[in-house]
This record gives structure tokens, sequence and C-alpha cells, in this order.
């Protein structure tokens, strides 16, 4: 009897798709406002439908800030330049709500000390690593990224005959022995009505497929899935409505680990929903970097106008070399999740990089980008720590 194959999936897409165009404004719009004034407080929302967008949210910031330009040229930098597409970044019709932030939510985030800042709003916030690949990211998502985000390369510098910005992947890991393998990997990318079918999925799968599985010198034999409708003429936001914020399991772990509820893009550093996520990664990737776990979640928690997390919680999922009671002693001594120290940590309100950059393709790994959580400079603080504090490691059975 053939034994049942242990599977995990996840999913990704690329700029062009209706919610990640929500994304990307909402974070363009941040950047602009941190750019003049990095103590913006920034909560903005978009939402796209056919040749419409709709900006809204609560804003206070010093700067001047032109939404409909930065709003065109997000949507211009995508490739929605064509009214066949249904949506053209030179003639859609834009309404902004925009309004400032509540001066209540102001009066519990600033307290002078930087490092007294207190949170921007309540909330559980999830950070995760996994050994399974030198970015401590698990495969399916990576995977699932690089696709779409090497189809988009493709497009826009016109290798990629036929391909229009909205498209979708999907890569199944098959778990069953001690070394994954890709089991099926599916790609659904929008097209121009007028294509040659055949060309265009051999395409696909010879020049992206293959490659970006090789790339982690995985399988070439896996199964794969090419627009199985057949046909993906209409789509974008004309084929879909958009939303800031709709894609957070596409923006983290690919489902691999647990998520609090709160998107990312749009939101300025106070908010925790996003800075305190990216603090909970650096922790668990340094973590498993410094082999306390080869797999580790770590829940935190706030409550709005504190700067002290309510609770931290670890889950190692039966693959710690320590207890968990002395992982939370070591986080208590090498990392300080108040937001205030978070941003000083990753200077998140004058940021080296653009937010914009991370609202798609995921906002953890990214070998593509220099983001500050995603470094693992904590080793030897952690190492030092066991030693000081004298924590042993469990006593795993030994195999004869």
């Amino acid at each position: 009897m053939e034994k049942e194959k242990i599977l995990f999936t996840s999913e990704s897409v690329s700029e062009g798709h209706p919610d990640k165009v929500c994304d990307q404004i909402s974070d363009a719009i941040l950047d602009a406002c941190l750019k003049e004034d990095p103590s913006s407080h920034v909560a903005c929302e978009c939402f796209v439908s056919k040749d419409f967008l709709l900006i809204g949210g609560e804003i206070t910031t010093k700067a001047k800030i032109n939404y409909e330009e930065i709003a065109r040229n997000v949507i211009k930098d995508i490739g929605y330049d064509k009214d066949e597409l249904g949506f053209n970044y030179k003639n859609l019709k834009i309404i902004n709500i925009i309004n400032s932030q509540s001066p209540d939510i102001n009066m519990g985030i600033d307290k002078g000390d930087e490092l007294l800042q207190g949170a921007g709003d309540q909330g559980i916030m999830f950070g995760y690593a996994t050994n399974e690949n030198e970015g401590y990211m698990p495969l399916a998502i990576v995977i699932s990224h690089k696709l779409v985000r090497e189809a988009t390369k493709l497009r826009k510098n016109g290798s990629f005959k036929y391909a229009r910005p909205d498209m979708k992947s999907q890569v199944t890991i098959d778990y069953s022995s001690k070394t994954p393998k890709v089991d099926t990997v599916l790609m659904s990318v929008q097209h121009d009505p007028d294509f040659n079918e055949k060309e265009f999925k051999e395409y696909i799968y010879e020049n992206i497929m293959v490659p970006v599985i090789k790339s982690f010198g995985l399988n070439d034999d896996f199964k794969y899935l090419i627009n199985p409708t057949g046909r993906f003429v209409i789509g974008g936001p004309a084929g879909d409505t958009g939303l800031t914020g709709r894609k957070i399991i596409v923006d983290t772990y690919g489902g691999s680990a647990r998520h609090g509820g709160g998107c990312f893009s749009g939101k300025d550093p106070s908010k925790v929903d996003r800075s305190a996520a990216y603090y909970a990664r650096y922790m668990a990737k340094n973590l498993v970097a410094a082999k306390i776990a080869d797999r580790l979640e770590i829940q935190l928690s706030y409550a709005i106008g504190k700067a002290e997390p309510i609770s931290i919680s670890v889950s190692t999922f039966k693959t710690s070399r320590y207890e968990d009671e002395d992982i939370l002693r070591i986080i208590n001594n090498v990392f300080d999740a108040r937001p205030g120290a978070i941003n000083k940590a990753f200077s998140l309100t004058k940021p080296t990089f653009e937010y914009k950059n991370l609202a798609s393709y995921g906002h953890f790994g990214r070998p593509d980008l220099n983001i500050p959580w995603e470094k693992i400079d904590k080793i030897e603080e952690i190492k030092e720590i066991i030693k000081k504090l004298g924590i042993k490691e469990k006593n795993f059975p030994r195999e004869n």
C-alpha cells in the first residue's frame, strides 16, 4: 500500500494583483510621509475596482503629500498603462478621503522619551523562523514569491510575451522524507487576449518554473499546472476588487505560522501590527540561527499606550534544545520588544529601505532587499547569556 504524502502548500501573488496594488499605494504614501516628517502617524488604506481608486484612513503629518500623484506613479510602475487593462494610471478616477489621526491615540504614543513610547494599539503579533533553508523561511512561501517575482521581472524587461501584471503562484512541498521535495507548482498568469497558449505555457514552465525550483537545489520532476481554466485575460482591478491588507498570509509565512490578524501596509511603525511583527521575526530568526531550536514561533502582545509587551510566548514544535522557560529567559535578556526600542534598533521612521518594496513578495526573507529585521547579529550575545545564566541543554534520548 502506497504511503500517504505529507504535503504543505503556500501561495504568493504578483505586484499586479488588485490587493497588492492597494498595499503598494498605501506604503508609497507612508514612504512619502516619513521622508518629509519621520514623526508622521499613518494609517492609510486603499480600495480599487475597474478604473477606480479610493484612498482613505487617518494621517497626521507635516509633509505635503500629493496623494493622487503617488498613486498614479505606483500604478504606472506596476504596468497598468493601457485602457484595455481596465485600469490605467493616466485616467482612472481617484477619490481621497484621508482624515487626521485621533488625538486620543497620539496621547498614548507620544511620551517624549522614545523608549517609553506606547504601542499604537492593542493586539497580538507572531514571528517565525525555520532552519529548512538558508533564509530561515518556510520553503513553500519563498519559492512561491520567487516565481511571481521572476515572472514580473521578465514581463517588465519584455522577455515574457503576452504576460499582463496580475499573477498568482502556489507551491506544494512534500515532507514525507528527510529531504523535502517539490510536489506541485501552480501558476496563473494574466495574458493578452490574442496569444499563443502553447508558447505561453512552455515559456512559464521552461523559463520560470524550472529555473526557480533549481535555484533552491530541489527536484525538477514536479507536477505543474498553468492557467488551469485555459484563459486569464481579465485580471487586476478590472477583474476583482482590491483592498489594502487582504493578503496577510502572503505577506508573512504562507500559513506555516500563526498570524495575529493585523496587516502591515499603510501603517507607520508606532502600529505594533507592523513593527512588533518585524521584531518577532528578528527574535525568532536569531534564536534559530543560534541553534536554540530548528523551528521557533514567538507571540508578542501589547496594550495601547503601554510600552512593555503584555506577554511573550514561545513555541518550538518539539524541536528545541532548551526548555521553554529557559528560552524566555534568553529572550528577556537579549531582546527589547518595546515599540520605541524596535524603532530605534531598525530606524523604522527613517528607513534605509522603502516600505513600498515590501508590499509585494513578502516582508520576510527577501534576499533581494537589505532589511534590518533579517539580520543575524545576536548569536554571540545569545550564547553569552546562555553561559552567564548557566542554562543547560535538554537531555535528549540518544539512539543506540
